[in-house]
């Protein structure tokens, strides 16, 4: 797939440096830019090939200035996910006018980031430079968490959208790509500046059900009090209040969701960080939940399935298609929980379909992720379950 500014294309032959270089030429050579600003490239763990080799020609016969990537057990070109992809998926992006700036972060580098301003003088980026971050990350030896609090204190309100690698979990390792290097651990992370700007799409799966909630006592990970009345009573009436065949779709698949802001009179679809509801405790009233509530907070309890995952990520191109207005997109990254997927919806190339259906004809590269990263309101976090694509886009 290509457009005047970006173009994919998959490789799924064996390695062979000159097979890999001649396919590299001819994928420039779709590219009617003049230039290449970003390469981004998702290689599967069964593609048998010397990576150093690999991403050298792959920079040099496409003429590549910048590449990131990472290992990855699928990959999505266009509008096709491929969950056994055995080759690499590579993306070519000229992005006018973009500032870009990577960097790899260890975990050793983050002792040394304390303060917002000890993370600008290491990536090289100050706030305002920054349009939004891409991020590649590995999920078994590395303090992502750690880098997460970091960027987000570093830099408020600017966007990171990413995923965790999936290498061979058995093996529990990993690879990430930048320009030549190959790193087994860490973060490679993208600023995207100047005359691009990143626009973040998250779909977390679910439907919201029932209506918003006050937390009104909370412990550890224990929603204990909701509305000044026992949290498992609410969680009850709420499911009571369903009908039939909604109470069947609830089965195992309720969870919770946290608001981004609690000061708002109304809530969407996408304005609550989902997270896990882990058990319930009718004797103490009590539900133990996947995150850290506080007093205050309003949730809305959640729905995930395939129907509630289809309508949410819906519902995120449409409102994503009303916000884009004149501005110029360029192409996208994707990542895709591995619990998504034919497996989960029934259909294949369920996401990346209605990627294209909703803003496409777009050029899209993409990986199965093992944790997903997006922005919820003005703060990124880690998910599950999740579709992240992060749209470049003129500034």
């Amino acid at each position: 797939m290509r457009s005047a500014h970006a173009v994919v294309g998959t490789y799924e032959g064996p390695w062979d440096e000159p097979s890999v270089a001649a396919w590299a030429r001819g994928l420039r050579g779709q590219l009617a830019a003049p230039s290449v600003s970003l390469g981004v490239l998702f290689v599967s763990p069964r593609f048998e090939a010397p990576w150093a080799f690999l991403l050298e020609t792959l920079r040099l016969e496409a003429r590549i200035p910048l590449l990131v990537g990472a290992i990855t057990a699928g990959c999505t070109s266009g509008g096709m996910e491929q969950p056994d992809a055995t080759g690499f998926v590579l993306a070519l992006y000229h992005l006018p006018g973009a500032r870009l700036r990577a960097v790899h972060v260890q975990d050793d580098d983050l002792e040394r980031i304390s303060e917002p301003s000890d993370c600008h003088r290491f990536t090289g980026v100050e706030p305002p430079a920054s349009r939004g971050w891409m991020i590649f990350a590995d999920p078994f030896q590395t303090n992502n968490e750690g880098w997460l609090r970091a960027w987000n204190k570093a830099y408020p309100g600017i966007p990171l959208v990413g995923g965790l690698a999936t290498g061979e979990a058995s093996e529990r390792s990993s690879a990430l790509f930048l320009d030549g290097d190959i790193h087994l651990q860490g973060t490679v992370a993208v600023s995207v500046g100047g005359g691009a700007a990143i626009l973040p799409v998250v779909s977390q799966g679910c439907c919201p059900i029932g209506e918003p909630w006050t937390i009104t006592r909370a412990e550890r990970n224990f929603i204990l009090g909701i509305g000044n009345r026992p949290a498992y009573s609410v969680l009850v009436e709420t499911y009571n209040r369903l009908s039939a065949e909604e109470q069947i779709l609830c089965h195992d698949n309720m969870m919770v969701g946290f608001a981004c802001d609690e000061y708002r009179d109304e809530f969407q679809p996408g304005d609550f960080l989902v997270r896990q509801l882990i058990g319930a405790d009718p004797r103490a009233g009590a539900l133990a939940v996947g995150a850290k509530p506080r007093t205050g907070q309003t949730i809305q309890f959640q729905r995930r399935d395939a129907a509630a995952a289809t309508l949410d990520l819906t519902r995120v191109l449409e409102r994503t298609r009303g916000l884009l207005g004149s501005r110029r997109v360029f192409g996208g990254v994707l990542w895709t929980c591995s619990g998504r997927g034919a497996g989960f919806f029934g259909v294949p190339s369920h996401d990346a379909g209605l990627i294209q259906e909703h803003l496409g004809p777009l050029v899209v590269a993409g990986g199965t992720a093992s944790g997903e990263i997006g922005p919820v309101g003005n703060r990124s976090f880690f998910h599950a379950y999740t579709a992240s694509l992060g749209l470049l886009v003129s500034a």
